[in-house]
């Protein structure tokens, strides 16, 4: 029997709430469990505004057009990162900067940001890479004293925090992914998060295909009609429904995921000590999800052995980002602001180990025992 490196986690109402979409036959988004889901999120993080979209991705896309990204505007990410998070910006003309990463949370390295900075800069978007924060304080300072936007990629991150503080709720808009890979789930889904007010009318607007439509709907105007730039961001009263179940049984699932993520760091750490591989750093300002347990070995060829000796006894591992600033269109479309010495090595040594809300503490002793033949 294969075990999976991740597995959707079934919270318990999921099926109860397909089917009383299917008996109301109403499908089409912004429908009840739409509604219910926005007034979780907002329950849960304090956001101004949550939009449920389509996508992660689709979240981010609303970010680039919410900022006017302009040709030639530029906007500073990791480059280790997932790929929307530079198409948001490239989509609209814009230039993705990307900058290394800290090598203990392998998140933007905060003292590079001033360094990639240029008349053209437009904003900086911290990704908060497996649930874990980027050191938000010094980022957000940077970004006063320079007149610059910050927008969260929290993709990965819903349930975590930085000093208390919700993930997505540090900057002016963020962007949640519920993807089938992410801890709470809706087979693809996400979500914007409003944090400035002044977003709030145009974000609704973008989401809408650039109509009014929702202030139509609270009777605040007799008609709609298309007034700005936007595409179809909505998802499914289906997708909604799943995501409810999921949102409701959040805190649960972030903390067995946690607690399998504690039990990989005790286990794992002789492969520290004996210098073979570089685990997770959860910094003290930080309270993550327990989204990946990562190891980064010390080569690429080590990381393919442990992948080979896993794969033997059924357990998959899975490499994850390949940096952007390698990539053919992020040569293209980008270019870099920094060294980027430490995402080289993430990318070639970077191991994500299996791991899941239902997934059984035993495999993670078996992990430990197969790694030890390194």
């Amino acid at each position: 029997m294969t075990v999976p490196y991740y597995e959707p986690t079934l919270a318990g109402r999921e099926r109860q709430y397909l089917d009383e979409v299917l008996s109301a036959k109403q499908l089409a988004g912004d429908g009840r469990f739409t509604k219910a889901c926005h007034a979780v999120i907002e329950e849960k993080t304090g956001t101004h505004k949550a939009l449920l979209t389509h996508s992660g991705t689709g979240a981010l896309d609303m970010i680039g057009l919410l900022l006017e990204i302009q040709p030639g505007d530029e906007v500073i990410i990791p480059t280790y990162t997932f790929v929307s998070s530079a198409n948001a910006i490239a989509l609209r003309g814009g230039v993705p900067i990307f900058v290394d990463i800290r090598a203990d949370t392998l998140n933007l390295n905060e003292a590079l940001i001033e360094a990639a900075i240029t008349p053209k800069t437009r904003a900086i978007m911290p990704v908060h890479y497996a649930g874990i924060s980027c050191e938000m304080d010094t980022i957000l300072a940077i970004a006063k004293k320079h007149d610059l936007i910050v927008v969260e990629d929290a993709a990965q991150g819903y349930g975590a925090t930085y000093k208390g503080k919700p993930l997505g709720t540090l900057g002016a808009l963020a962007a949640l992914s519920f993807h089938a890979s992410k801890n709470v789930i809706a087979g693809e889904g996400g979500a914007l998060l409003v944090n400035d007010p002044a977003y709030r009318l145009r974000a609704e607007i973008v989401r809408e295909k650039g109509t009014n439509r929702a202030q139509f709907f609270r009777g605040e105007i007799d008609k709609y009609t298309w007034v700005d730039l936007g595409s179809s961001f909505l998802p499914s009263e289906i997708v909604a429904a799943l995501l409810l179940a999921q949102l409701e049984e959040a805190d649960s699932i972030n903390e067995r995921r946690i607690a399998l993520w504690e039990s990989y760091h005790s286990a794992l750490a002789p492969l520290e000590a004996r210098g073979l591989a570089r685990r997770a750093v959860v910094p003290n300002a930080c309270r993550h999800n327990g989204h990946i347990y990562w190891l980064v070995f010390e080569s690429g060829d080590l990381r393919a052995k442990a992948r080979d000796l896993l794969l033997a006894e059924g357990i998959t591992a899975s490499a994850h980002f390949a940096p952007l600033h390698n990539s053919p269109a992020g040569k293209r479309f980008g270019r870099t602001g920094s060294d980027m010495q430490v995402a080289e090595h993430a990318g070639d040594g970077l191991l994500r180990m299996p791991l899941f809300a239902h997934m059984e503490p035993d495999v993670i002793g078996q992990v430990a025992d197969v790694l030890k033949k390194l």
